[in-house]
């Protein structure tokens, strides 16, 4: 499945501090060097002396473009204070891979070398990603050793799930790169939205007319996904409902996945309890079959020769208006993709479902595409924005609708 794309600038002015400890999953970190430089962030790398024995510091050295700190008594680094100086200008601390016998040194506060004492002396906040053998991970001592560094509020990613370099499967592999690289993207993010539960959906549905063919769009659902990830990231607690589309979950995304109309309208109506905002991203199908064929409909001489075949149509639920009218509702943001006529389709639109905000776009600006561009229409007027990747307009509208709910 495809991974929403980070932006080259998501952290921009940020630094981060990575330590990397003795385990084969330390190769993966050399690509996480790499996504973080390419999100904007300045990486310095520490390494244990056991790390260096799986990837070598001038691998890091080349990847940050800085050098890389492993001794704590050279000479010719920090005065002699290297253990304090690396973290007084990082704005997080992420230990991967953390062994176990790292996060039994941070746990019991012990500082035998350089990583370790950097770990004490820092000033910045502190992640660590585990990895080791299954066993190892569900020991009782390593779990004692992680509800202690939970109370000391340090950050937990992971472990995974998955086959092991040791050639067996179960939990205590390391996350993927870009899997920490999104954590770090998260762990940086102003949380705009803390405390909001978001219910919201994206991509296209699918309305079977037989077994094999069915209504559907054009709906890739990069808007969506990117908005549900840019709301996981701003502390939102996020239920993304999904038609059929080939992204990856966002990290901290509870997502449910349908095909048709009615089981996103279902999905929704599931969750929509408890949520202060509502956000229909989908391109729902206006209309199903009234009756779906049980098996494959073929073509025959009767419909090949007189021109074709009729499909009876119905409508299908209006999920949005739905929402809107609920007794408590929350705050509901509709999509509004035409081909025409945008401003008044859009502002129609709003005011027939009684919307505080819709974001509308033509179709040639955004459907399908990486890129989109947009108006934000609300009680106000009309706000047109500047065209921007997608995932870049979904922080904007993050702040936007940090905005409104301020004000409300």
């Amino acid at each position: 499945m495809t991974v929403c794309a980070q932006t080259s600038d998501e952290l921009t002015g940020k630094k981060i501090l990575l330590g990397v400890t003795g385990g084969i999953a330390a190769y993966k970190c050399a690509e996480l060097v790499r996504l973080l430089r390419k999100a904007g962030a300045q990486v310095v790398v520490v390494m244990t002396e056991a790390a260096t024995r799986f990837v070598t510091p001038l691998t890091f050295q080349a990847l940050s473009g800085n050098p890389v700190a492993v001794d704590a008594w050279d000479p010719e680094k920090g005065g002699g204070m290297t253990h304090i100086d690396l973290t007084r200008s990082s704005d997080l601390m992420v230990i991967a891979p953390a062994s176990a016998d790292f996060l039994a040194k941070v746990a019991q506060g012990r500082a035998d070398d350089l990583l370790s004492a950097l770990v004490l002396a820092r000033d910045c906040p502190l992640a660590m990603a585990p990895a080791m053998n299954r066993q190892m991970w569900n020991n009782p001592a390593t779990q004692r050793n992680m509800q202690l560094l939970a109370q000391d509020d340090v950050d937990i990613w992971g472990p995974g799930i998955g086959e092991q370099a040791c050639g067996e499967t179960g939990e205590g592999r390391m996350l993927e790169a870009f899997e920490l690289a999104e954590a770090v993207i998260g762990a940086l993010t102003p949380k705009q939205l803390a405390g909001k539960k978001i219910v919201m959906t994206a991509g296209p549905t699918f309305e079977p007319i037989d077994p094999v063919r069915g209504i559907t769009n054009q709906s890739s659902g990069q808007m969506g996904f990117a908005m549900a990830r840019a709301f996981a990231q701003a502390g939102a607690d996020v239920v993304l409902v999904s038609g059929p589309v080939a992204f990856a979950t966002p990290i901290g995304v509870k997502r449910i996945d349908v095909q048709t109309a009615e089981q996103m309208r279902q999905a929704v109506m599931g969750e929509i309890a408890q949520a202060q905002v509502f956000v229909g991203v989908a391109a729902v199908a206006d209309y199903r079959p009234l009756e779906a064929a049980e098996h494959k409909l073929k073509k025959t001489e009767s419909t090949a020769s007189d021109g074709g075949r009729t499909i009876a149509l119905t409508p299908n639920p209006d999920i949005l208006a739905e929402v809107a009218s609920l007794p408590a509702a929350p705050y509901c943001v509709g999509f509004a993709a035409e081909s025409q006529l945008l401003d008044d389709y859009a502002e129609a639109k709003r005011l027939r479902k009684r919307l505080p905000l819709v974001i509308g776009n033509l179709v040639s600006d955004g459907l399908g595409t990486t890129d989109n561009c947009v108006t934000l229409y609300d009680d106000s007027g009309r706000y047109p924005l500047p065209p921007l990747s997608k995932p870049v307009l979904a922080r904007r509208l993050v702040d936007e609708l940090a905005a409104r709910l301020n004000k409300q």
